[in-house]
């Protein structure tokens, strides 16, 4: 920038509020040679055709520059997802042929407008009502539940329902979501979303246990209780199980290696002994417990659910008194979204 005149530096500086297109900078008076000097030492970025300063955070400027090439246009499902920190998760990325990095926008159907896919940018073309539309840092979002919703028609059920668990527990109500789906009822995907949407319960903690919950309805198994607790006679355990099947005294537990994670060596011992005790303890109630990771649920689902039915066979031959369990409603006020989970969000319509 130093090697600028001081009025192409100003001219520059006071332009980077929003994308510029190479005539711009042609414009103010850069020369070919010097936007590709300021793009090689890092003073500029150039994305989808658009040219921003090289210090503005990179996925910002993605982003920024897709908006500018498509005017109109507001940031959308896998893109929307990630600015309003929703929960998404796929495993079908090696399968479709653009990634969910890629920058997804959606514009009003128009004249000369169509979808589009390439590896950096999906656009697709869908109405737009001021009810689904958001500003988030200065950016055109779609709003939390049309984001939901989008990716539900857009996933399979074990993907959809983890953004789905997440939004009703930290963003949306149900109800919000419901809205969304019947302004979106003749579009592509609804019934995909309709079942994400009635499936989706907000005590699902993890991806796993969302992906989990899709894999034991996939393989017939009976919907399990969530977060179940036991009372010991005295008062009521502090351990939640993940899942729960009271008609077959079994009990199933998602372990992310998250949960074993710890800064130090004695710190894990501390927690693989607690996590050693807790299992005693369940134990202890004349109970079958299932343990399963990422690979079992995602790779294995089968093998998974045939470890479930053998369990449940042994559970129902167990003769030890039946425990007290409680556990809360999906629809239970305290797991609705507290507001101060929601982005801050000002409303653009």
């Amino acid at each position: 920038m130093e090697r600028l005149l001081e009025e192409v530096r100003d001219g520059l500086r006071a332009a980077f509020d929003e994308p510029l297109r190479h005539g711009q900078l042609r414009e103010l008076g850069l020369r070919d040679h010097d936007i590709q000097r300021l793009i090689r030492n890092g003073s500029l970025q150039r994305v989808h055709g658009r040219y921003l300063a090289g210090g503005l955070d990179g996925r910002l400027a993605e982003i920024r520059c897709a908006l500018a090439a498509h005017p109109r246009s507001v940031v959308s499902h896998h893109t929307a997802a990630e600015l309003n920190n929703l929960r998404v998760w796929s495993s079908s990325a090696a399968d479709i042929p653009v990634s969910t990095a890629a920058v997804w926008l959606t514009c009003e159907p128009g004249p000369n407008r169509r979808n589009q896919k390439r590896d950096n940018l999906v656009l697709r073309r869908a109405g737009l009502p001021p009810a689904d539309r958001r500003t988030l840092s200065g950016l055109p979002v779609t709003s939390i539940a049309r984001t939901t919703v989008d990716l539900a028609r857009e996933l399979p059920l074990p993907e959809a329902i983890v953004t789905v668990d997440h939004a009703l527990a930290v963003a949306v109500r149900r109800e919000e979501l419901e809205l969304v789906l019947r302004r979106q009822r003749r579009w592509p995907g609804i019934r995909r979303a309709q079942r994400a949407i009635a499936f989706g319960d907000p005590r699902s903690e993890s991806a796993l246990e969302s992906i989990a919950r899709a894999v034991f309805e996939e393989a017939g198994l009976p919907a399990p209780v969530l977060q179940a607790q036991f009372w010991d006679g005295q008062w009521w355990g502090e351990e939640r199980v993940d899942f729960w099947w009271p008609q077959f005294r079994t009990i199933a537990e998602a372990d992310g290696l998250a949960k074993f994670e710890a800064p130090t060596v004695k710190q894990r011992r501390r927690v693989l002994r607690r996590a050693f005790e807790r299992d005693q303890r369940l134990a202890d109630r004349d109970l079958e417990l299932v343990h399963f990771g990422w690979e079992d649920a995602v790779l294995r689902p089968d093998e998974l659910a045939e470890r479930l039915k053998a369990a449940f066979a042994r559970g129902t031959r167990r003769t030890g008194p039946t425990p007290t369990w409680r556990t809360t409603d999906p629809h239970d006020p305290h797991h609705w979204p507290r507001p101060q989970a929601i982005p801050d969000l000002d409303a653009t319509g």
